[in-house]
């Protein structure tokens, strides 16, 4: 009796455990592995995206705005202390690019006379995608026809949208608003 108990009890137990070695052997048998993705953002105390003047915020943010209009974008002022500028440029025949461009300009002292603005530029790249159209007929007797002709059209489709981080970049921007700065102070 000791024997068929032994026997029923390693049944009772191959049953439940039949499926977890199942599982087990599929699990180790998936070829796909947890892709792990690098952080792609360091805060560090680098001074790339931004910068200190000498002057007051609604200041900045005016010669930010000169600045961007200077070099043919579409200046947006959101308020006094927020300016967005928009550009666009055609490289190469089938690739276009849009740089946005965000000016936040924030006192640094209490008093004011001194801001520091913040700078962001967005790149986006477009291409151009062709699609094909096709026009159906109702034959009654027939059914229907699907008939391709040789009309396409055009659109841009967004393929790509990154954060400007060359320091260079930053650096000639902030050099042309000092410019604009230094034209406001020596203007009486």
């Amino acid at each position: 009796m000791v024997s068929g108990a032994k026997w029923t009890v390693s049944a009772a137990m191959g049953r439940w455990l039949w499926p977890v070695v199942c599982v087990a052997a599929l699990s180790a048998c998936s070829t796909t592995a947890n892709r792990q993705i690098p952080v792609q953002e360091n805060f560090d105390s680098t001074s790339t995206f931004s910068r200190s003047f000498d002057a007051t915020p609604t200041q900045t943010c005016e010669a930010a705005r000169r600045a961007l209009l200077s070099q043919g974008y579409i200046a947006n002022a959101r308020t006094q202390e927020l300016i967005e500028g928009r550009k666009s440029f055609q490289p190469e025949s089938d690739l276009n690019l849009e740089i946005n461009i965000r000016v936040v300009c924030v006192p640094q002292t209490t008093d004011g006379q001194i801001s520091i603005g913040f700078v962001t530029a967005l790149q986006d790249r477009y291409t151009l995608k062709k699609s094909a159209s096709s026009a159906s007929v109702g034959v009654g007797a027939l059914g229907s026809l699907s008939l391709p002709f040789s009309s396409s059209s055009d659109s841009l489709v967004k393929v790509g949208s990154e954060t400007i981080a060359r320091r260079g970049f930053y650096d000639s921007f902030f050099d042309l608003l000092e410019t604009y700065l230094q034209q406001d102070r020596d203007t009486p």
